[in-house]
Order: structure tokens, then sequence, then C-alpha cells
């Protein structure tokens, strides 16, 4: 019998597939996130910057509003987040006012630089390591990477 519950590595998966959704139907750039809750998917997101010509459609905000509004809270504690990259310090600060304490991520930020995404000049005063309360894990890097490549490879992406 199968478990309900997804292991680490299916959750980060599923981001990915939401990176690549968001990619494929020309949304936005190659992020996707997912919000889980014990081992269950609670919402998952992909970029949609240029669908709504809003730059605050990060995959990471997107994946909290949809898990806010499926658990009617705006507290996601015990909630963790699992996305294809280093979320941005805009993502980190919504992360934070969330309470979700444990993150995920596959691609770094200089990942997302090497594509043409302004993420490094981001992080320049920020040091992530001092964020207090907030776990950032390293993970599954090379299939976080796999819609990188497909968005390096698109013909008529938009640079944002």
């Amino acid at each position: 019998m199968k478990s309900n519950f997804l292991r680490s590595n299916e959750i980060m998966q599923i981001a990915v597939d939401e990176a690549i959704r968001g990619i494929n139907e020309n949304d936005g750039g190659p992020f996707g996130a997912v919000i889980a809750k014990n081992g269950k998917i609670v919402a998952k997101a992909h970029n949609e910057v240029l669908k709504t010509n809003d730059p605050t459609m990060h995959a990471e905000i997107n994946a909290i509003r949809k898990a806010s509004k499926k658990l009617s809270a705006f507290d996601l504690s015990g909630c963790e987040l699992y996305t294809s990259c280093m979320p941005c310090p805009m993502c980190l600060g919504a992360i934070k006012w969330a309470n979700i304490k444990r993150v995920y991520y596959g691609g770094a930020s200089a990942d997302a630089d090497k594509i043409g995404f302004r993420d490094e000049i981001f992080y320049g005063e920020l040091n992530i390591e001092k964020i207090k309360g907030l776990e950032l894990i390293n993970t599954d890097r090379e299939i976080c990477l796999e819609p990188f490549k497909i968005w390096q490879n698109k013909i008529d992406k938009k640079f944002y």
C-alpha cells in the first residue's frame, strides 16, 4: 500500500514540474514552488511575472497566497517550502511573514544570474546566513537546474 506522504525529493520534483509548466505557458521565468505540510502538498505555483505584468508574482509568493487561501490562515507555521531556486529577498520576506521555518531550494542565486536574472545584485548586502528562525537547505540542485536549461534554450523568452 502506497503512503499518502511524499518524500522531500518527490515534492521538489513537483516544484520543478511547476517551473517547467510556467515556461511552457509563457507565464514567467523558470521558477516553481510547493508548500507542504506533514508530507502533503498544500499548494503549488510557478512564476507569473510575464503573465500578469506584476513583478511580485514569484513562485514562492504565489504558493504562499494559494496555501494561505486553502488553509484560511496567514500563519503557515508547520509548513515547509520547496522551491526550484534560492528565494530572492522579497520572497524571503514573505516566507518570514508567513512563519515558514524551513525552505528547501535547488538552484542558487548565482545559477539564476547566469541565465539572465538579476538575483545576485539583490543579495549584495543581504547575509542570508543571519536570517534568524529560517533554515535554508540546498538540495536536488541538478534536477532544479532542468528548468534553467529549458529557459536558456527558449527562443521567445522575455527578460525581466
